[in-house]
């Protein structure tokens, strides 16, 4: 991607686009905290704490951007963009509540994790109460195309969970199949997120599956910088414990890239603290970073990145010519989901 392609300030690329976004933001945070509401104390008080870390609500943008982008407007009935993006970011915190508590995470964005904080027990009920509070919004919302995109993306997100639990310690996994893991574990909720909101706008079949590919592209982008972090930032920058998926023995692009570029010696490490991670030694997650450094792997898993990047930006100029004359007004908001795929990468220098 052309360096003169970059926005000027990338790490508030995503302020500008939820500053863009502001009013129907707004109306999906109030949503979102109403929907946390119950008559069990517990649930609230997980959900508030859940609140409290933060995060950047992507998903719940992609789904507002998508629909303004598609030509969405309100014209009297409910601002249905608002439920759907809701509903997106319930099905997106019901998933970090179970992973959590299956790697055995104690930080979340920075903070200690809910299942640190409330129990494993916990986490795994809320995580079914914020699955089961998004159903009765679409359900609500009464579009089967829209039940169809997310119930197939909720069934896609299990299967990339249990497909990264196959290839966990096994260094003969290929790319191909790490690349399928992370379309299923991150980037299918994404592509959810952006076609659902076409389709609120009823948008041509054109301008959704462009808006479709979109989503699809960045979530992978976003998830191969993920992996490089977690051998390349330091944990404030990471928000999540350094070398979690070191000690967890995933296998990701990093670890492939170094491994194959490694020598009998490198890629014995690989197998001994990998394949086989309950010998892990003191100073094992040191050295992995250093032969991570000195293998190249993080420049292969940002370049590859990029190319994804590349991708959802080019998407975003397949929509119908009708659609972008309909809707010449949201050119800017367009510009701003391409230099969203920029920060993607750039969040990793």
């Amino acid at each position: 991607m052309d360096d003169s392609a970059k926005p000027r300030d990338s790490e508030n690329v995503l302020k500008s686009l939820a500053d863009y976004l502001a009013d129907d933001m707004t109306a999906c945070n109030r949503e979102i905290i109403a929907r946390m509401a119950s008559d069990v104390p517990l649930i609230p008080q997980l959900a508030a704490h859940l609140v409290a870390a933060g995060g950047k609500r992507l998903r719940p943008l992609l789904v507002l951007a998508a629909a303004r982008v598609a030509g969405y407007r309100e014209h009297g009935e409910a601002m249905r963009h608002v439920g759907v993006a809701a509903c997106v970011e319930f099905i997106h915190t019901a998933t970090l509540l179970h992973d959590d508590v299956v790697d055995n995470s104690l930080l979340r964005r920075g903070l200690a994790s809910a299942n640190a904080v409330f129990g494993n027990k916990a986490s795994v009920l809320v995580g079914d109460f914020l699955f089961a509070r998004a159903f009765q919004i679409l359900t609500a919302d009464g579009s089967l195309p829209v039940m169809a995109i997310l119930s197939a993306a909720s069934a896609t997100l299990a299967e990339g969970e249990v497909m990264q639990m196959t290839t966990q310690n096994d260094l003969s996994t290929t790319v191909d199949r790490y690349l399928q893991v992370i379309y299923g574990k991150t980037a299918a909720l994404f592509a959810a997120a952006c076609e659902t909101g076409a389709v609120v706008a009823k948008a041509d079949e054109q301008t959704r599956e462009a808006l479709r590919q979109y989503g699809a592209n960045l979530g992978m982008a976003f998830q191969l910088v993920d992996d490089a972090l977690d051998y390349s930032a330091d944990q404030a920058v990471l928000g999540k414990t350094v070398g979690d998926d070191f000690h967890e023995g995933k296998v990701t692009l990093p670890v492939l890239a170094a491994y194959h570029a490694g020598d009998e010696e490198d890629r014995a490490f690989w197998l001994r603290t990998i394949e086989n991670n309950e010998e892990q030694e003191e100073g094992d997650l040191d050295r992995a970073f250093a032969l991570i450094a000195r293998s190249g792997a993080i420049d292969v898993t940002l370049d590859k990145a990029r190319e994804y990047a590349q991708a959802a930006s080019d998407a975003l100029d397949k929509t119908s010519k009708a659609s972008r004359a309909a809707n010449a007004d949201m050119e800017p908001l367009r510009q701003l989901l391409k230099d969203v795929a920029i920060y993607t990468v750039d969040r990793a220098r």
